[in-house]
């Protein structure tokens, strides 16, 4: 053919992440056939839907069963009885007009890069993949800043070497460190961001597993309502890891340099792209966000993050240092023995058949560093932590 492609595709890793991933499990399971693995690698949850939800499922799905209560494409930007359940999970004010349904976070931090020009692009290493990944297939140059044990894994704006506006993302709680940003931190990205004309695109994906003092969203401090955009998901919160929701807000006081409003430019692009997430899956969503939907979600979540005390435990024990665990899902810790992380996974893999994720993967902040998740089992965990107590 001669057709030509994006060639800033050549600018990414041939192989995702967790492709790699489950390459060399692969290759460990056909060598070793009578392993039993304990996967705390890829963040999936195990738990079911919460029962609300799939009660809600059923009734939609009859519903569409039925020519009286049949629905065809739903509204560009969500049902309305779903936005409104999503402005009312908000301590600050939303309107409906500033949400934006959609079937997951990962999608909308990748497709935001569509209503960006040529910015400049800050962003904290280690971090989620597609951040990165995203921008560089859109041909952005991207500007990291570190996180390390010295700052506690949350890099700051007095680590910007260059002041300007630009973009920035940030992930609190963080995937892949587990570490969250309190309200003071938090004042000061807002305040960078305002005083050099920045946008922050904020991932709060994980926001369901603060249990301290923390933000739950950017929103909740002072003139962030200028300078961010917020990208939520049903993922981890209710389990909709297999059904695919989540939203984002954009509020429409963010204008870009020459008055553009992101807000419709944002509205334009997802009628454009998107036919919208399916009715029984917005009326599952809402469902979660009710009084019965949020205690059952709950549940699930203290389920898990007992099982992030459990590994914390280990790591406690043997003296190695970590981040997340507590607000997270995600514990980060410092590999055993100057390992890189590839190594570590290995050794692991190898001797505990206990499959994590290497830290080098989000970043080369990442390198010695590893990432295992509390979304297995109860039972799966308690013996993970068995083998890794014999190893560590």
């Amino acid at each position: 053919m001669n057709i030509k492609t994006n060639s800033n595709f050549k600018n990414i890793k041939e192989t995702y992440l967790f492709s790699e991933i489950a390459s060399r499990v692969r290759r460990y399971q056909e060598e070793n056939p009578g392993a039993k693995l304990i996967r705390l690698g890829i963040g999936d949850v195990t738990l079911p839907l919460p029962a609300v939800a799939v009660e809600a499922m059923v009734r939609a799905a009859n519903e569409m069963g039925r020519q009286e209560t049949f629905r065809g494409y739903p509204p560009e930007s969500g049902h309305e009885f779903l936005k409104k359940a999503i402005a009312d999970h908000y301590t600050a004010d939303i309107r409906l007009s500033e949400i934006f349904i959609s079937d997951g976070a990962k999608s909308d931090i990748g497709n935001l890069v569509d209503i960006l020009g040529n910015n400049k692009i800050i962003i904290p290493d280690p971090v989620y993949p597609v951040y990165v990944d995203s921008n560089l297939m859109s041909g952005n140059k991207i500007s990291y800043i570190s996180g390390s044990s010295e700052n506690g894994f949350l890099p700051m704006p007095d680590q910007i070497r260059e002041d300007g506006a630009a973009v920035i993302y940030l992930c609190s709680p963080n995937n892949p460190t587990g570490a969250a940003y309190d309200r003071a931190q938090l004042t000061k990205w807002v305040e960078y961001a305002l005083k050099t004309g920045s946008l922050i695109i904020y991932d709060s994906a994980y926001e369901a597993f603060i249990t301290g003092d923390l933000p739950h969203s950017i929103y909740e401090i002072e003139g962030a309502r200028e300078c961010a955009i917020e990208v939520c998901s049903f993922s981890k919160f209710a389990g909709f890891t297999g059904t695919r929701c989540g939203w984002t807000i954009v509020p429409e006081d963010l204008k870009a340099d020459d008055g553009t409003s992101l807000n419709k430019m944002w509205f334009r692009r997802q009628a454009t792209k998107f036919n919208g997430v399916s009715y029984p899956v917005q009326c599952a969503a809402e469902a979660v966000l009710s009084g019965e939907g949020i205690r059952q979600c709950m549940r699930n979540i203290a389920y898990y993050q007992e099982n992030a005390d459990m590994i914390a435990a280990v790591l406690d024990e043997k003296g190695i240092y970590y981040t997340g665990g507590k607000d997270s899902p995600y514990i980060w810790l410092k590999c055993p023995g100057g390992m890189d992380s590839w190594t570590f996974f290995d050794h692991l893999l190898g001797k505990a058949q206990i499959v994590g994720t290497p830290g080098e993967g989000f970043g080369e902040a990442g390198e010695g560093y590893f990432r295992l998740t509390a979304f297995g089992t109860h039972e799966n965990t308690k013996e993970a932590c068995s083998r890794l107590r014999e190893l560590l």
